[in-house]
């Protein structure tokens, strides 16, 4: 009796190892794969960061064979993008511009109406709002630059018309800011709604027994506690303006040079790279230099996102009390 015991005992540790080493091997093969893809996208990743920054830098060291050459002192401070001269500072000012003016819309807008679907509108017309900001986020960028020509191009025209405004057609820079705002409203909408979700509703109850109206809560506790979210949202939303070309070519009438009047044409660096790409000669000049303006417009799109994040995080550290340690204290902190 004992020695059979002492079989089914074996048998059942003999089991649960063999279990336990099939367990950990499927652990080693997902991780493996999981590896194995990470290792994957971050070498993408430097392929096309690589890639990119040897094209940009390229066309200023090399002598093409019409004799043409790209003069870095021109390209950083010209004024205009035409065969020869290629100038990109002021088109690089008109895209911090048209971007800065379409987020002074899009924000707001985009907050508002997250807190609407989160907040204030009854369940069903929250989650109708929320599939419509879903299906908006999900439009392709050239539909939507058909809508800016059918729609936002007539209106911003018959608005101009409206005020003895000469506005080119519509085809202009409030029709781009409009149309960087509609982009990139469901971007920050959607993380708003997700930051706002994530609030803490004992911090909103708190608030409400304590005196405070639903509206003061709403901005004072619900908007405050959200604010991380919101702003990772925000920086989502001017990548998207930043690097958006397609509709933005189809309704500003892209001009050379520096334009700061908002109803006459103007241009943007993904315009300029994108206009006249097609029957550009590859290999010549007028191809590659677009390769050093993408280089410039994904340093804009990096500087801009290392500072906003600083930003975010001075902000989160300075309203939960949170001191930044200095070098000394890592290193101290580090030899420890």
């Amino acid at each position: 009796m004992d020695q059979s015991n002492d079989s089914l005992a074996l048998s059942i540790e003999q089991k649960t190892k063999k279990g336990c080493e099939r367990k950990m091997l499927t652990d080693k093969i997902v991780k493996g794969i999981f590896f194995f893809l990470a290792s994957l996208c971050i070498i993408i990743v430097l392929v096309t960061l690589g890639y990119l920054i040897c094209s940009g830098i390229q066309p200023f060291f090399k002598e093409y064979p019409s004799g043409e050459k790209l003069d870095a002192g021109y390209f950083f401070t010209g004024i205009k993008w035409e065969a020869g001269n290629y100038g990109v500072f002021w088109i690089f000012v008109n895209t911090l511009y048209l971007t800065l003016l379409s987020m002074v819309i899009s924000i707001p807008l985009s907050v508002l109406t997250a807190l609407c679907i989160t907040r204030i509108a009854p369940k069903p017309i929250g989650e109708l709002l929320n599939a419509v900001v879903t299906v908006l986020a999900g439009i392709p960028s050239v539909i939507i630059g058909v809508f800016g020509v059918g729609f936002i191009c007539p209106m911003v025209r018959d608005f101009g018309n409206f005020f003895g405004i000469q506005t080119a057609g519509g085809k202009s820079g409030l029709s781009a800011i409009t149309v960087l705002a509609l982009m990139s409203l469901p971007t920050i909408t959607s993380m708003s709604v997700t930051a706002i979700k994530a609030v803490d509703k004992k911090m909103i109850l708190a608030s409400l027994a304590l005196g405070a109206s639903p509206t003061q809560t709403n901005f004072k506790i619900v908007l405050t506690d959200a604010q991380s979210g919101i702003f990772a949202g925000i920086i989502l939303g001017i990548g998207r303006s930043l690097g958006e070309a397609t509709a933005i070519q189809m309704v500003t009438g892209a001009i050379s040079g520096p334009e700061f009047n908002i109803f006459e044409n103007t241009a943007t660096i993904t315009t300029v790279m994108l206009k006249g790409i097609g029957e550009a000669t590859i290999g010549s000049l007028n191809y590659e230099a677009r390769f050093s303006a993408g280089l410039i417009l994904m340093l804009i799109i990096i500087i801009t996102n290392v500072g906003l994040n600083a930003i975010r995080d001075a902000i989160y550290r300075k309203r939960n009390g949170i001191v930044k340690p200095s070098r000394k204290a890592k290193r101290k902190e580090a030899k420890a």
